[in-house]
């Protein structure tokens, strides 16, 4: 069955996602981007201090993903490549959930991170596991 508009088209496009909220050493919230086969994908690089101001920024993250600059860069720790998302002051709101050997792949996975961003500001429900 085909859905139209932008609710059925995310629908399809985010289909198994989840977004789960962890709680930090210091008792920071932070989101953390599930795909379907339980690899993280994305993570927050900002901890907020209550459940729902951590998933506001998930979600503003996403339907401001036009205003966001980005890009790939070798990890701190030298042996890899991670990608990071930030605004327009140059805070870092996401990032890479791993470190990637080789450049091309690390740069594939943040060019399909932000191609799912407008998609994931429609999710529903099912995003936040509240099926």
């Amino acid at each position: 069955m085909e859905q139209s508009g932008e609710a059925g088209r995310s629908a399809v496009a985010v289909v198994g996602m989840r977004c789960q909220i962890d709680i930090n050493g210091e008792g920071g919230f932070g989101w953390r981007l599930v795909a379907s086969n339980g690899r993280s994908v994305a993570v927050s690089l900002t901890s907020h201090d209550t459940h729902n101001r951590c998933r506001e920024a998930f979600l503003r993250l996403c339907r401001r993903h036009d205003d966001m600059a980005g890009g790939v860069q070798h990890s701190i720790e030298g042996g890899g490549w991670v990608w990071a998302v930030w605004d327009t002051a140059g805070a870092h709101l996401a990032g890479s959930a791993r470190t990637y050997e080789r450049h091309a792949t690390c740069r594939s996975s943040y060019e399909r991170f932000r191609a799912m961003l407008p998609e994931l500001a429609y999710a529903g429900p099912e995003l936040w596991g509240e099926t």
